[in-house]
């Protein structure tokens, strides 16, 4: 009897076959220019020159700690738990010279020491350390300074309700309009108002500035519409622009406004301008008003909700109406925006831990894996790349995958020829930066 020969039963959708490997592969090649660049930066010996060390010499120096943690959020972590993903990169870790990475159990007590301990303060000296550096390399003197507070969901033992409703937290953080960088994040608490103790924290943002750079302008919502304010900026020569409360005198003066000092401005909108004063300020200041159109009730017109129809804004500043406005609006951009990118691009919007001060280590790390990223971005990447987002930059570079090839001796990352260029052109820029600035 004559076997019939059996056919193989096609088990997949698309022809190709799946084997094994066991070359050294990555998929975030990208991934380790921006490593080198921490590398370059000394990122390693500057952490646990900051941080408090172990007290055993068998513990975790703070930079197993903090490098990864950079590394994984510029690479699209999200998560603790996330840095099983820089763990199991054989290839990565090698080229990094990542040697050991602790535990996730290892990197939650971590957080906690740090932020019972000296954490907190070592990493604001580190990341003031990185921004000095970017400062002293850029010939402005006067600085605009954004400061914005966010809300994070966090149903956390620790965490309190926030004025929006739901448990979490609400830091504030200042931004320099002109380059993107995180000059302080203050975490707090979400029954923290967004209005307390705002002048202190301005006053803690200018302490982070270098010599001979200050802050020259300042750029904050409502929150910030305080007498306390107003008078500090005015005796340090910064000019400001703040969104206004629209209280009882603050009507009144728009109200006082006569119909022949409108003008027509933009989208049906109209704009004027008056004095204005509160009881505790010691000079007058401008108060510029965008009358927006609104359409009358049908049946007879309710009470007009003056938050809606009007937008104002303090100010000191000697610019037209106009160009205040617009001014005051590009803060959407340069501050929200780029609050939105800390959160979103490099994880902020989810704490890791139940205590409060652990998280609040966790965030000044985000912040400093943020400001390493906009140095990186600033003075490396080419030109094409200056504006993108860092979901961007994973896509277009640091999700480029490389081979590790072992020759005479020496290690050689393997690249796409397209890439190769770019690689090249990238590392060369890292070289000039690292050893060539102060």
């Amino acid at each position: 009897m004559v076997k019939q020969k059996r056919s193989k039963v096609k088990q997949t959708i698309l022809p190709f076959n799946l084997e094994k490997t066991y070359e050294t592969i990555t998929p975030r090649a990208g991934l380790i220019l921006f490593g080198e660049f921490l590398h370059g930066l000394k990122l390693n010996q500057r952490t646990d020159g900051y941080l408090p060390l172990p007290k055993s010499g068998r513990g975790y120096n703070p930079k197993d700690f903090v490098l990864p943690l950079v590394v994984m959020l510029n690479g699209g972590g999200r998560a603790i738990e996330d840095i099983r993903e820089i763990k199991a990169d054989k290839g990565l870790r090698e080229l990094l010279c990542i040697e050991k990475i602790p535990s996730s159990d290892a990197f939650y007590s971590w957080l906690r020491r740090m932020g019972e301990g000296e954490g907190l303060k070592g990493l604001e000296q580190l990341n003031r350390f990185y921004l000095h550096k970017q400062l002293k390399k850029e010939e402005i003197k006067k600085y605009t300074l954004d400061i914005d507070a966010t809300s994070i969901l966090a149903e956390k033992k620790e965490a309190e309700m926030t004025y929006k409703g739901f448990r979490g937290y609400m830091p504030i953080v200042g931004h320099l309009a002109e380059n993107g960088l995180v000059v302080y994040g203050e975490f707090r608490q979400g029954n923290v108002a967004p209005s307390a103790k705002n002048l202190e924290f301005i006053k803690h943002c200018e302490r982070q500035m270098p010599e001979g750079k200050r802050i020259g302008y300042l750029r904050a919502d409502a929150a910030s519409y305080q007498a306390e304010i107003f008078n500090y900026c005015e005796g340090r020569g910064i000019k400001f622009a703040i969104g206004a409360h629209i209280d009882r005198s603050v009507k009144e003066a728009i109200l006082s406004i006569k119909k022949g000092e409108w003008r027509p401005y933009k989208n049906g909108s109209y704009i004027s301008e008056t004095v204005h004063c509160m009881e505790k300020t010691e000079r007058a200041f401008r108060i510029i008003v965008v009358k927006r159109p609104y359409q009358p009730m049908l049946f007879g017109e309710e009470e007009i909700d003056l938050k809606k129809r009007y937008k104002v804004i303090a100010t000191n500043l000697d610019f037209e109406a106009e160009e205040v406005v617009k001014w005051y609006e590009a803060r959407g951009e340069y501050s929200e925006n780029r609050i939105k990118e800390l959160k979103n691009g490099f994880s902020m919007e989810r704490m890791p831990s139940s205590y409060f001060k652990a998280n609040a280590v966790f965030f000044s790390i985000g912040s400093l894996a943020y400001n390493l990223f906009r140095i990186f971005q600033l003075n490396i990447l080419p030109k094409e790349y200056k504006k993108h987002q860092i979901k961007t930059i994973r896509w277009k570079l640091y999700n480029i995958a490389g081979r590790i090839v072992y020759h005479s001796r020496e290690i050689f990352l393997k690249v796409r020829n397209y890439a190769y260029s770019i690689f090249k052109e990238i590392r060369h820029k890292i070289w000039i930066f690292c050893y060539s600035s102060p």
